[in-house]
Formats: structure tokens, C-alpha cells, sequence
């Protein structure tokens, strides 16, 4: 079903893939060339390129730790504090010369690469998902001039750097993003004094939810911590070094997320008017791992009163109607501020996140249905067009108050389908 891997899809085994860029993008030679992987002696595995920001700033990269010492963490017992990891990208001066950062710091892809490859049935070893580079630079000095900030919270079980390549590229169009790792959930977050935390703990929880019948209270918990992480990233903005702070607008944020990071943006929002605008890409607004119609969230059953984007996938494996998803139609029912629903053909749940740009250039060394498996049959090119230009549209519009008409609907140079 279009959302049919929600909040916890990734915890029990699926990484998503996904993108996005703004004005209609053809694939030249030369962006062909520059997505093929690069490679390397077979001890190491291919690397893997993320497609270049479209937009007219260079970007820079900063990475910090945030520490809540007045919240215990949900996951560790005893733990007494919670601590998170975001990345800032931003529109930067000149980087010419300096290195790109990479997607992944080695202890991350050394626990992410084998996720990846498990989830979507990959040969193990074929990528070296450490090598991937970003096209930002560390601690770059930022462009001159105040930018709406914009955070991002992944799915559930997935990385704050499995959509490196929709951050820079809205980075580079004029907006401060902020990456969030829910620590506890992905396979593995790095903290700057190089200790690493996992997902052990909370897929214990899982388990134990399974086998006691108490996967509501489970859901409800994942969703009340990845909001506190959100408020937390909120109240911490202003405290980031000067450098950062005097170029971010503090009135003007949104928020973006993909699965169940798109129901943690609707959630923050509904408790939390400081998001302005929101976006969920393919995330069920409902506490279950299945949406059937049951257990809606506040937000479904009540909307919002800010600017709000769905963005689905078409793929619809028990047959029904993709359009349909329950707590999307509640939502769209109680909706009280803007409001759209788009669904980007031919793809599937993973088809919002780096797995569209990076997957397919395995084509040829992994059969065909495993990769339409993974990231959809609709053209990846496309589909990084197609996303990136509706998420730039929808925060240049609420953000920005300039609006290209591109989620007015109607005929479209992207691969979409506007549902309602």
C-alpha cells in the first residue's frame, strides 16, 4: 500500500531511497556519466556518487551534538540524559578546492551498508557505502544574508544522512536544512568523541511489543520522542555557533520528513507553532505498522492549521486503491490550512530518500526486479527532479512567499499525479 511501511518499516528491516531538485531537469551526457559508480578492487566495492544540488549557492556542512540533560533517554535504561546528532547544510561562499564531506563516517556505514544491502536484497560487499561523498564542505563559511531553516527527520530505523542529496540541494536553493538522528533508531549514530550508538535497545522493545500485544503503546512512544527530539533541535537553533545563527531566519521554519519522519513533521506541528509549513513523504498518520484505519493520531483526526504537502507512492502490492490510505483521507477531511496531495508515479516507499539516486547505478550488477523492488521503475533522474522540485516549490511558496504554480497541479514536466 502507499504507506504500508510506516513509522516502524525500517526497524522491522526496510530502508527507503528517495530525492528531489526544482525546475525541470533533463540527464545530460554529463549527468549520466556523473552518477555511474566508480570502481574499485573488489576488497572495497563500488562507489556510489549522489547527483550535484541544482541550485545557485555552494553548500557547506557542520555537524554538532545536542545534549538534553533534563530528559532521560527512552531507549537506555539508566540513561539518565538524551543526546542527538543533526547536520546543518547551508548555503555557503565559494568552496572550490576544499573536499567534499562524505555521506557516511566509516563506524556509520560499516552498521547502514549492511542494513542497505539486507533490506534490498543486495550482493554484501558490492558497495563501499563509506566512500560516498556529499558536494559540501566541512564548516564552509556561509553565504551572506538570512535563510529560512528547514528540518529534516528520516524514517524510523533509517539515518539523518539517507537523504544527503534532498538537504543540499534545498541548501543550495537559500535555506538552512537540519538533519536529525533520532538516536536509538538507526543502526548507527556517531557522536564527535567517536563513541557510536545503535538500534539494539529499541528493536529489543520492539520484540517485546510484538510478543506482548503492545505495539499502540510502542508506536505512541517512538512518536512522543521523535517529537521531543524535534522541540529540542527547535529550542537549540539559536545556541549553534554565530556563524550559523546569524544567517537563519527564526520565524520562518518548516519541516520535511520521509516515512516515519513525515509523521513526526505533521506531530511536531500539531503541538508546536513555530513550524510554519510541512511536508510528509509517504509516512502513515496512524500508530500501526499496517494503516488500516485504526489508532489515528490527533493530527489525523483534527489537520492543521499550517501549509501542509502529502507526497505518496503509486505502488499498491494488495491491489487497492493507493489514494485511499485512511488516516491520509482523515487528514485531508480536517485539514484547515493549504493543503496537497501528489503522488510520484511509479515508485515505491523508498523512492523519497538517497536509495533513488544511489541504487540504480547498480544496474547491471543486480537484476532488474530487485532493483524496481527498491526504488520503483520510474526514471531516477526523474524522480530526483520530481522531488526536489516539489519540497523547493512548497518552502519557496510558504517560506519564501514566492510561488512558481507547480503544486497548483495540472499538467507537469515531473513524473506526478496530483490525487486531490
Amino acid at each position: 500500500m502507499r504507506s504500508s511501511r510506516l513509522v516502524v518499516a525500517s526497524l522491522v528491516g526496510v530502508l527507503l531511497s528517495g530525492l528531489a531538485v526544482s525546475a525541470p531537469v533533463t540527464a545530460s551526457a554529463a549527468d549520466a556519466a556523473s552518477a555511474l559508480p566508480v570502481p574499485s578492487s573488489p576488497a572495497k566495492g563500488l562507489t556510489l556518487r549522489l547527483p550535484a544540488p541544482r541550485g545557485h549557492y555552494a553548500t557547506g556542512e557542520s555537524a554538532f551534538r545536542l545534549l538534553d540533560d533534563k530528559r532521560a533517554d527512552p531507549w537506555v535504561p539508566g540513561r539518565s540524559y538524551r543526546e542527538l546528532m543533526i547536520s546543518v547544510f547551508y548555503p555557503a561562499v565559494h568552496t572550490g578546492g576544499r573536499p567534499f564531506t562524505h555521506q557516511f563516517p566509516k563506524a556509520v556505514a560499516a552498521a547502514i551498508g549492511p542494513a542497505v544491502e539486507q533490506n534490498n536484497e543486495l550482493p554484501a560487499g558490492l558497495v563501499n557505502w563509506a566512500a560516498t561523498r556529499t558536494h559540501s564542505v566541512r564548516d564552509a563559511a556561509p553565504a551572506p544574508g538570512r535563510f529560512p531553516v528547514v528540518l529534516y527527520s528520516p524514517g524510523a530505523g533509517d539515518s539523518r544522512d539517507w537523504n544527503v542529496s534532498l538537504a543540499e540541494d534545498l541548501a543550495s536553493r537559500g535555506f538552512v536544512v537540519v538533519t536529525v538522528d533520532h538516536t536509538g533508531e538507526a543502526p548507527a549514530v556517531r557522536f564527535p568523541d567517536g563513541h557510536v550508538v545503535g538500534n539494539g535497545p529499541m528493536m529489543t522493545a520492539w520484540g517485546e511489543a510484538l510478543r506482548n500485544d503492545t505495539t499502540l503503546a510502542f508506536f505512541k512512544k517512538v512518536m512522543t520522542t521523535r517529537t521531543a527530539d524535534t522541540e529540542l533541535v527547535l529550542d537549540r537553533l539559536s545556541s549553534l555557533p554565530a556563524r550559523l545563527n546569524r544567517v537563519m531566519d527564526p520565524h520562518q521554519v518548516g519541516m520535511f520528513g520521509q516515512s516515519g519522519g513525515g509523521f513526526t513533521a505533521a506531530h511536531t506541528m500539531y503541538g508546536d507553532p513555530r513550524i510554519k509549513a510541512g511536508i510528509n513523504m509517504d509516512g502513515t498518520l496512524e500508530y500501526n505498522s499496517e494503516p488500516s484505519g485504526t489508532n489515528l493520531s490527533e493530527v489525523a483526526l483534527h489537520g492543521l492549521d499550517q501549509p501542509f504537502l502529502l507526497m505518496g507512492n503509486s505502488s499498491a502490492a494488495d491491489g487497492s486503491d493507493v489514494h485511499r490510505e485512511p488516516s491520509w483521507a482523515s487528514f485531508w477531511r480536517h485539514q484547515r490550512g493549504w493543503k496537497a496531495d501528489v503522488t510520484l508515479n511509479d515508485s515505491v516507499h523508498a523512492s523519497f530518500t538517497d536509495a533513488e539516486a544511489l541504487l540504480p547505478q547498480l544496474a547491471g550488477r543486480v537484476p532488474d526486479a530487485t532493483l524496481a523492488a527498491a526504488v520503483g521503475t520510474v526514471d531516477s533522474h526523474r524522480a530526483v527532479a520530481a522531488n526536489r522540485a516539489l519540497v523547493a516549490s512548497f518552502f519557496d511558496r510558504f517560506l519564501k512567499g514566492r510561488d512558481d504554480h507547480l503544486l497548483d497541479g495540472g499538467a507537469s514536466p515531473y513524473p506526478i499525479t496530483f490525487v486531490r
